[in-house]
């Protein structure tokens, strides 16, 4: 009985780590899923991005991005462009939780 709800509870942490929204910052635009544009303003931006302090508060496809520091850990690789026509993705950095979330859902495959 207790392997079988040891097995449980390790398959429920596992399925909640693989929704995160775990993000990785490659330093060249090949390496990238995303490419990314960093907006000056939340009204030109596709996703509201929130930055967690904790890989467990990032869960979903909503904005709430956790910042790893290995590629292997991460769930999307992005690379930040200069310009907003080169990016697949134009983000906006708030720094508050609630206002995270997708503005342009069409967009919205790119971080799956």
């Amino acid at each position: 009985m207790k392997k079988a709800i040891l097995a449980l509870m390790a398959s429920v942490c596992m399925a909640m780590a693989a929704g995160a929204q775990t993000v990785y910052s490659c330093d060249y635009r090949s390496d990238a899923d995303v490419k990314v544009y960093v907006a000056n303003y939340k009204s030109d931006a596709d996703l509201v991005v929130y930055k967690c302090s904790y890989k467990s508060d990032a869960t979903g496809n909503n904005g709430l991005w956790y910042f790893v520091n290995y590629r292997s850990d991460a769930k999307k690789k992005i690379f930040f462009v200069d310009y907003k026509s080169d990016a697949d993705l134009v983000i906006y950095f708030t720094n508050y939780k609630s206002d995270a979330g997708w503005r342009n859902k069409s967009k919205q495959h790119l971080m799956f």
